[in-house]
């Protein structure tokens, strides 16, 4: 019977430990950065001897220079995709090539045909408001024109009923009215 008591024990001691964390470094994913970044451009200059432009007393001997002609940059065009990273889409959306179906060309056609419908409507529109407007104008001037007579015949009537009226008054009571001749001669004394 002691042997059965000395088995939970055992199960305490186990559960006492910790374990211990052992950390081990990620390895990265070797990735070619080919095609990522253009390389900087270098250029050799072999320079013979010469003075020192900025002082007389200085000789410099011949040697190369290197310039760097094109600094590095990145790379913005679309390369192939690697394994590990995730695909991208092939270019923008708003540049890609709409899907084309029946549905969507009967569409587009009938969208077509109407955009069509409602130019041709709107040039005749715009023909009619033309016309619509010259007719305008064109009455307004007969208006204009019918008021200015409809005044002139008014005083011509004003004109005829004081004649009408006074038939012996002269329209400016200073005696007989002068009679004007289309020429020049003298008037015929005999007349009226």
């Amino acid at each position: 019977m002691k042997t059965y008591y000395l088995i939970p024990l055992l199960f305490l001691s186990a559960c006492s430990t910790t374990p211990k964390l052992t950390l081990r470094p990620q390895q990265t994913p070797a990735t070619s950065t080919d095609g990522v970044r253009y390389p900087e451009v270098l250029h050799a200059y072999h320079i013979g001897r010469y003075a020192d432009p900025n002082d007389d007393l200085i000789m410099h001997e011949q040697h190369t220079v290197y310039r760097v002609e094109e600094n590095t940059r990145w790379n913005f065009h679309p390369g192939s995709v690697d394994a590990n990273l995730p695909a991208l889409p092939p270019r923008d959306a708003a540049f890609a090539a709409a899907p084309v179906n029946d549905a969507i060309l009967a569409e587009v056609n009938s969208q077509r045909l109407a955009t069509t419908q409602m130019i041709l409507q709107s040039r005749t529109l715009t023909a009619a408001l033309a016309q619509f407007q010259n007719a305008l104008s064109q009455t307004k001037t007969n208006l204009q024109e019918t008021a200015r007579l409809r005044q002139i015949v008014n005083a011509m009537q004003m004109q005829l009923n004081a004649m009408q009226s006074n038939p012996l008054d002269t329209p400016q009571g200073s005696g007989p009215t002068p009679s004007f001749s289309a020429t020049n001669e003298p008037a015929d004394p005999l007349s009226p």
